[in-house]
Order: structure tokens, then sequence, then C-alpha cells
């Protein structure tokens, strides 16, 4: 793995963990989330494991619609 790829991964990981705490901070489950930003549940799980099939556009809508702005606030 290169050391962009490397890098890649673990920004999309980072992302992951950021949306999974930001979504039980919140109180809500992946259910509930997943009907907020209209998508599934096991779309949800993806995000939140970083699994390669979903995309860094949709992590970042997600975290946006759970209130994460661009400081990470």
């Amino acid at each position: 793995m290169s050391e962009e790829e490397a890098a890649f991964v673990e920004m999309k990981v980072a992302l992951a963990t950021g949306l999974r705490e930001r979504r039980k901070r919140q109180h809500l489950t992946q259910a509930q989330l997943a009907e907020f930003v209209g998508s599934s549940q096991s779309r949800v799980a993806k995000l939140e494991t970083a699994d390669a099939s979903v995309s860094l556009d949709l992590m970042v809508r997600t975290l946006m619609s759970l209130g994460a702005t661009r400081g990470g606030r």
C-alpha cells in the first residue's frame, strides 16, 4: 500500500469513528440515522466501519447531517 493509500484509509477510518461517536452522542440508532439521511441501516453500519464500498462523499454528507462542520465540531 502506498503512503497516499494508507493516508486515505486512515482518514476514512477517522471519519467513520467520528460518525459513530456523533450518532451515539445524539442517542440515535443506526436505523434512526438511516431514516434521517434516507438510507438503510446496513449502509450506516458500513459507513461506521469505513467499508470500502462507501464513498467519502457519503461519509461527509452523513457527518454534516449530524451537525459536523469543517472544523470538526
